[in-house]
């Protein structure tokens, strides 16, 4: 439809849309009849690279609003109102479909056939969008019994989250109560650590002055301490001589008992020398006296 706008001639510059508008009279028994004036008005305005635009008496309109229109009006492009050379014969020689389609159109019930497929189409995408929507409403029931579910885990949450929150508070005040005890205790354990410190002063002040006194004591005990040693070392020496001498002594005595057995040993042997002399002088003399 861009050939219909006007391209420029000359000095004339081309338009970018064109408008074109027809008022017609609405029938007594037709559309708009009951208007003021029994006239309509319809306007197409065409841009370029943009399509088609109706109003129908002002207001904006569909081109299927403007074909229902003519259609009630039994006029329009194939209406039967209008007959052109050779229609009359084609009438004759149409097939049976194409003859019902001029019976209507002529009958003024073309614009009902349309309004009825036009309805049957929304009837169908309300068929369809009401499947869709019972789909969704399955959806939204099994997303509200999700919820549902959530909603009770919410409430059990909230109810174990009190419950959670009365033991924590039970146990914090355990463990302030016990902190409380400990915190007496400590404070008992640092009083008598305290006097213990100040026991502990006492006794070291009283170390303190005894060491002092000790310390002024030491002096004298140091040269006794020496003369001591000294007289240690003298003692030692002389035990040292004397444990010498008594070792002495001692191997001595020793040596003098081993003499005085070997002695003893060899007088026994002797007496029993001189008694067996005796014996055998004895028997002699028997034996001179027997002789």
């Amino acid at each position: 439809m861009d050939d219909a706008i006007f391209a420029g001639a000359g000095s004339r510059p081309p338009r970018n849309a064109a408008e074109v508008g027809i008022v017609v009279e609405a029938a007594e028994d037709g559309p708009g009849a009951e208007r003021e004036g029994a006239e309509r008005e319809i306007v197409r305005r065409i841009e370029r690279g943009a399509g088609s635009r109706y109003r129908i008496d002002g207001r904006d309109a569909r081109a299927r609003d403007v074909q229902l229109l003519f259609a009630d009006a039994a006029t329009g492009a194939n209406s039967t109102a209008l007959v052109s050379q050779g229609g009359i014969g084609a009438l004759i020689g149409a097939r049976p479909e194409e003859r019902r389609r001029l019976l209507e159109d002529a009958a003024g019930i073309a614009g009902l056939h349309g309004r009825r497929r036009e309805a049957e189409s929304r009837l169908r995408a309300a068929e369809a969008n009401l499947e869709r929507l019972e789909d969704a409403i399955a959806a939204r029931r099994e997303h509200l019994q999700g919820l549902e579910r959530q909603a009770r885990q919410a409430a059990r949450y909230r109810s174990l989250s009190a419950r959670l929150r009365q033991a924590e508070a039970a146990l914090h005040w355990r463990r302030w109560a016990l902190a409380d005890a400990e915190l007496r205790r400590a404070g008992e354990d640092a009083a008598a650590a305290g006097r213990a410190q100040a026991a502990r002063n006492a006794e070291a002040e009283r170390a303190a002055a005894a060491r002092d006194a000790a310390a002024q004591a030491l002096p004298p005990l140091r040269e006794a301490d020496k003369a001591a040693g000294a007289a240690l070392q003298r003692i030692e020496v002389e035990r040292a001589t004397l444990r010498s001498d008594a070792r002495r002594a001692l191997e001595a005595a020793e040596a003098a008992r081993a003499q005085l057995d070997a002695a003893e040993t060899d007088a026994a042997r002797e007496a029993q020398l001189a008694a067996d002399a005796e014996a055998a002088l004895a028997r002699a003399a028997a034996e001179s006296a027997a002789l």
